[in-house]
């Protein structure tokens, strides 16, 4: 159980990430019959799984205005059906939304509906004061805010969060009624726009509609702050009925796409007991072996779990994600050596996705070999460029400068690292001992300047 006064970033690996992570909070919650009195949700990290949503997500995000680039996708490890807007433009979409979407189309609806809330600005007073706030203190306060929605107690009280009582007092992410037909029609807008259809969101809706008649505290998530009505259900229908690209279907490579994310995840999630009877080895498809090899993977089966990988690569040579799947299964079994090249690999086809590029890092940080170092350095330099907040990428760029005798920048990382998990105080400490031995005017200089003043600001405002 992690402390709840104390939340920490825990490493945890899932999909074909290395170093996979995990924001687990256990909060004390006030009592309430929606919820248990400790509760924790955590993310995940997948590139695969990233660049599927992404490659639904990003041309409603254009076709809305929105620069795709500056909107975070984030996967809650959680299995009710959920999805929502929060921070500013940070969309979280839960596993178990994903392991129950049909197809593609009901994803994109799901994202498309949530893109209208961010282009309409819905709770933007909330939005704007999130902004700034860390992972961790968002999940912290929509567990409270869902204790609160499902209790009927507004004004519960968030522990382990540190904007203060008066956001925690307000239902985060309860959207009035006029919002969600608004945020529904501004999503068939941007799937009109992008010549797809509206039939998925329908869809969706058909699946929250058999939970209205349940329990508040049995109810999933989505339903409880996303409120359906009849108007809503009925507007869905009637642009589905009219528009002129209701019957278009998903691209085959989408529905190879959502099949091999949902059999990823069940590879991972579901005890192997479940995948072996959901994928037994009469099923020969590319997802059931993906999730058998996985699921064997999990229960140390290795011999069995690479072979499976091995029968994929030889249907898909060079596939990225099978390449870093089986490279996986060696690192975590310690043959560091020979998942090495196979990473390498997989990151030399997909160059600037940032989890390949920190995989591979993490390899030749381990293996201990000067050049090795130094290659980790500039992986590390490139992903941080990319992901300026992965505070698991500052770690590790931190341990080979440390490697490499560049004590100055290792402290700087450092710096960057507390910074990325909101502790403003240890950025201020590591950034003031990488001005010692850092040039001055020099850009490290610089930036540890900048993270000092950050700091200072923070404190100031507390």
């Amino acid at each position: 159980m992690i402390n709840r006064a104390n939340a920490t970033q825990v490493c945890r690996r899932i999909g074909a990430q290395i170093g996979t992570l995990l924001l687990a909070l256990s909060l004390a919650l006030p009592a309430g019959p929606a919820l248990a009195q400790q509760r924790a949700l955590s993310l995940i990290r997948d590139a695969e799984i990233e660049s599927t949503i992404r490659a639904y997500a990003d041309p409603l995000f254009r076709a809305a205005g929105l620069d795709p680039l500056a909107i975070r996708v984030l996967l809650v490890n959680e299995d009710s059906i959920n999805a929502f807007v929060a921070g500013g433009q940070r969309l979280f979409i839960n596993t178990g939304l994903l392991l129950r979407a049909d197809t593609p189309n009901q994803v994109k609806g799901v994202i498309a509906h949530e893109t209208g809330h961010i282009a309409g600005a819905h709770l933007s007073r909330i939005q704007d004061e999130l902004k700034n706030a860390t992972i961790e203190q968002i999940i912290g306060m929509l567990l409270g805010a869902g204790a609160a929605v499902a209790s009927g107690n507004g004004g519960a009280v968030i522990a382990g969060t540190t904007l203060g009582n008066e956001i925690a007092k307000r239902s985060l992410l309860q959207y009035s009624r006029t919002q969600e037909a608004a945020a529904d029609q501004a999503g068939m807008g941007f799937l009109d726009a992008t010549h797809q259809s509206s039939r998925g969101m329908a869809e969706f809706f058909e699946k929250l509609e058999e939970q209205e008649f349940l329990l508040p505290q049995n109810q999933d998530p989505y339903l409880l702050t996303h409120p359906l009505t009849t108007d809503r259900v009925s507007a869905v229908e009637q642009h589905v009925s009219e528009s002129a690209y209701s019957d278009a279907k998903d691209p085959p490579e989408d529905i190879a796409r959502h099949e091999r994310m949902v059999a990823k995840l069940k590879g991972y999630i579901w005890p192997l007991q479940r995948v072996e009877q959901e994928f037994p080895k009469t099923d020969t498809s590319i997802g059931a072996r993906y999730a058998r090899a996985i699921a064997l993977f999990r229960v140390s089966r290795m011999p069995e779990a690479l072979q499976l990988m091995d029968s994929l690569l030889a249907d898909i040579p060079n596939d990225p994600y099978f390449l870093e799947q089986k490279a996986q299964i060696l690192f975590e079994n310690g043959k560091l050596r020979e998942a090495l090249p196979l990473y390498t690999a997989a990151f030399n086809q997909l160059p600037t996705e940032p989890l390949l590029g920190l995989e591979v890092a993490q390899v030749e940080i381990e293996l201990e070999e000067p050049e090795l170092t130094k290659s980790a350095i500039r992986h590390l330099e490139a992903v941080t460029t990319i992901e300026p907040r992965n505070s698991r990428a500052w770690y590790f760029l931190s341990v080979a400068y440390g490697r490499d005798g560049n004590l100055p920048m290792s402290s700087l990382a450092q710096a960057e690292q507390a910074m990325a998990q909101g502790n403003s105080d240890e950025a201020w400490a590591q950034a003031k001992r990488a001005l010692e031995g850092l040039p001055a005017g020099s850009p490290g200089w610089l930036k540890a300047n900048d993270i000092i003043s950050e700091a200072q600001m923070i404190k100031a405002n507390k």
